[in-house]
């Protein structure tokens, strides 16, 4: 006990040195935002819906799932293009994913996409603002774009701007960085036209949820939703079969930001769990491998497995051949995103609205 207080101590005292630091970031991104808002700095408009699916935080609000879960939406209505920075990845400028496109060409996400809906186009860029002009010029097919992860890109002015933030840590309980993990102030998050409550619990009642609404009210008055995560049927990385977990022994590989809820999903379904934990977005080296496979190797547990998730697995594509000859399943376990409170027409009924007005709108002016 005595040494959790000495930590808890110590990583209070760092926290305040911290302080100044986040004094003065948070100075340099009022000032720009400010130089926005007056209209000192442009934002460029395009003639087709923009949609920016983003966080205040550095990570960690389940905002991939939720990119997805647009896809789904508007993939058979429109022809839809996603845009990410294509973060740790090895190439610099615009990409467009393509048959031979792999993670280290655009990133683990965007590979996520790709792999996961073909009919996507799926595009990165550093610079969001000269990365739109490059993909509709170069697919002019293209009807909506989704802005992955692109909240703070203001040179490009989106018409729907979502902020995801984490139930288990939202926004107007987190400090700017380095003192706490957000990129802007909580003030920043006026600029939503709607806020995703993300990773709820299923059991949430509704007068929790009107007490985060109170809370979030303070700095957006605009429609709140709740998210919660649901885990679907594994399959087989090589194969693509379905994977059962009951009766397994599950080895957990990933390199995610925030695992918890899938390792209390997997506790729930496996006969037992062990895990090796990787950063967020970590790219698979042959020691990694090795340790997994000695790892796997020395648990003496039967019917044991592999599981991981699918962005762990975008970047386990590049070891395709080496993991085939280990013989051993290996089961990737999606993600999906289901509105809580029935709320699921509610909050399609806003994408859609704005999309087929934005369409409207833009067809009358270049008419």
């Amino acid at each position: 006990m005595e040494e959790r207080n000495v930590l808890y101590y110590i990583f209070s005292i760092v926290r305040l040195l911290l302080y100044p630091f986040a004094l003065l970031y948070g100075a340099l991104v009022w000032w720009r935002n400010a130089l926005y808002d007056s209209g000192f700095f442009t934002s460029i408009g395009f003639s087709v819906p923009v949609i920016t699916i983003g966080n205040l935080s550095t990570g960690g609000t389940g905002k991939t799932p939720h990119v997805e879960y647009l896809v789904r939406l508007l993939q058979y209505r429109y022809r839809v293009a996603s845009m990410s920075r294509g973060y740790k990845r090895r190439t610099q400028g615009f990409v467009l994913a393509d048959e031979t496109t792999n993670a280290l060409r655009i990133g683990d996400e965007p590979m996520q996409y790709h792999l996961k809906f073909p009919e996507l186009v799926v595009s990165v860029a550093e610079e969001r603002m000269t990365g739109i002009p490059s993909l509709l010029q170069r697919r002019p097919d293209v009807e909506v774009i989704l802005l992955d992860d692109a909240y703070q890109h203001r040179s490009v002015k989106a018409g729907l701007n979502i902020l995801i933030t984490d139930h288990a840590h939202p926004f107007y309980e987190d400090h700017i960085l380095p003192f706490g993990s957000l990129r802007e102030s909580r003030k920043s998050a006026k600029r939503a036209d709607v806020i995703i409550v993300s990773k709820c619990p299923a059991a949430l009642q509704t007068e929790q949820a009107n007490s985060i609404r109170q809370r979030i009210k303070k700095y957006n008055n605009n429609a709140v939703f709740f998210t919660g995560l649901q885990y679907i049927l594994p399959f087989d990385f090589l194969l693509g079969s379905p994977v059962f977990l009951n009766g397994k022994n599950v080895l957990l590989v990933c390199g995610i930001a925030k695992p918890e809820p899938l390792l209390a999903f997997l506790k729930e379904q496996a006969t037992g769990v062990h895990t090796l934990t990787y950063s967020d977005h970590h790219y698979f080296v042959s020691a990694d491998l090795e340790e997994i496979k000695a790892t796997f190797d020395k648990w003496e547990v039967p019917d044991k497995i592999i599981v991981t998730t699918e962005k762990d697995a975008a970047r386990l594509r590049l070891h395709e051949n080496k993991l085939a000859e280990w013989g051993i399943v290996i089961a990737v376990l999606p993600v999906e995103v289901v509105v809580l409170f029935g709320q699921g027409a509610m909050f399609d009924n806003i994408v859609g609205t704005y999309i087929e007005q934005s369409i409207a709108e833009n067809s009358t002016y270049f008419a």
